[in-house]
């Protein structure tokens, strides 16, 4: 059994929360049916420190790094994040649309923070992932998809958006994650 469990509200147990104002309520009707994997590190390539969290709740220092003077007026957020160390904070309720996506597409269908739950990983393009973020994305997505039987896919940042994004890079191992054949095999269900 997964060491998470969402709640009918979209939050879950055994997680750190830190509600960010960066999202919105989906669409009438519009069904959770894809998870979303990125990569996110900063300063970039820089692992560790509250940079991340300071993102996504508003509250970046311009002034910390010369990169966060390019990006701290960015509103944008995820679902989750999942720490080197495996650690998991949540920063918007599953129920609702975080800011995570961008301009993409998956199967046709555009505009997929209006269908998606987005999952950071703390990493980059060019560093392998850890064994505890592996371990806690397997369980993380086994409860989303317990929560959200609708979920029929998982894409990478870089499936959905290919001409602006690469994450989460070719370091992480699709095959190891093994998602889809989850999902086709009916994990949900746990």
């Amino acid at each position: 059994m997964s060491q998470f469990c969402l709640n009918e509200h979209g939050w879950s147990d055994g997680v750190t929360q830190l509600a960010s104002p960066n999202f919105d309520a989906r669409p009438d009707g519009a069904a959770v049916e894809l998870l979303v994997i990125h990569n996110i590190s900063l300063p970039p390539s820089e692992f560790g420190g509250h940079w991340i969290d300071d993102l996504f709740l508003n509250r970046l220092d311009p002034a910390a790094h010369p990169y966060f003077a390019t990006i701290y007026t960015f509103e944008v957020s995820s679902h989750y994040l999942i720490r080197r160390n495996g650690a998991v904070t949540q920063y918007v309720s599953c129920n609702d649309r975080a800011w995570h996506a961008g301009a993409s597409t998956w199967r046709g269908k555009s505009r997929c923070n209006d269908f998606a739950i987005g999952i950071e990983l703390e990493g980059d393009d060019f560093s392998p992932f850890t064994d505890a973020q592996y371990s806690a994305l397997q369980a993380l997505s086994q409860a989303i998809c317990a929560r959200y039987p609708t979920i029929n896919g998982v894409a990478g940042h870089s499936e959905i958006a290919p001409e602006r994004k690469t994450d989460p890079g070719a370091y992480f191992d699709w095959a190891r994650f093994e998602v889809d054949a989850q999902i086709e095999q009916g994990w949900r269900s746990l």
